[in-house]
């Protein structure tokens, strides 16, 4: 049994996402984290060693961190055709694009956020954007024709990030395709509220 510890709106909502893609039964344990406007608290129910989420229990195996718990997933799954299995010509791009939203994108659209980021943090804004648009200018998926949980963690960034990054036709149908994706708006209908305390 798949259960995914949640915190509504927060990272572990693609992971919701992700597992609607795949199609595989899975329980949600919704619980508290610590927000960064400070509100929220952690909660002792959730196995997390740094009381965050995405946290994933498989067979009593503990899988945290969106990139980690994405590639376990599409990995467990393969039939899914969401990843790039071990051997196949594509896993290295796929694996990069996954290490590539946690390491490079993220900490570039919060940079973007920061009043003090300095020139060091806008090139690196600006770099990101660039290959954002290199890549999906002349393909509707990441990893080209294909949807890949790749996009899941991409997209839902760019999604809550919409408004720090560029005015971008291509960003803009990028971000539609995903938005109306049926298993994102089924997980949207599962995200839950913030306040919802740990239950199962």
């Amino acid at each position: 049994m798949l259960t995914l510890f949640h915190a509504p709106q927060s990272r572990s909502s693609r992971l919701i996402w992700l597992l609607e893609e795949i199609g595989s039964d899975y329980e949600i344990r919704y619980c508290d984290i610590v927000r960064g406007d400070g509100s929220g608290a952690r909660d002792p129910a959730n196995p997390h060693p740094d009381g965050k989420v995405p946290a994933l229990i498989h067979d009593g195996a503990l899988i945290t961190e969106s990139a980690a718990v994405a590639l376990y997933l599409t990995d467990l799954f393969p039939e899914a055709g969401l990843g790039a299995p071990t051997g196949d010509r594509d896993r290295g791009e796929y694996l990069t694009w996954l290490a590539w939203a946690a390491g490079e994108l993220e900490p570039a659209i919060w940079s973007r956020m920061s009043p003090d980021a300095g020139p060091a943090m806008d090139r690196r804004y600006a770099d990101a954007v660039d290959r954002l648009l290199d890549r999906l200018w002349s393909t509707p998926y990441l990893m080209g024709e294909r949807f890949s949980a790749a996009d899941v963690l991409i997209g839902s960034t760019l999604m809550w990030a919409r408004s720090f990054l560029p005015e971008s036709p291509t960003l803009d149908a990028y971000v539609a395709r995903l938005t109306d994706r049926p298993a994102r708006l089924r997980a949207q209908a599962r995200d839950g509220r913030v306040d919802r305390a740990c239950a199962a």
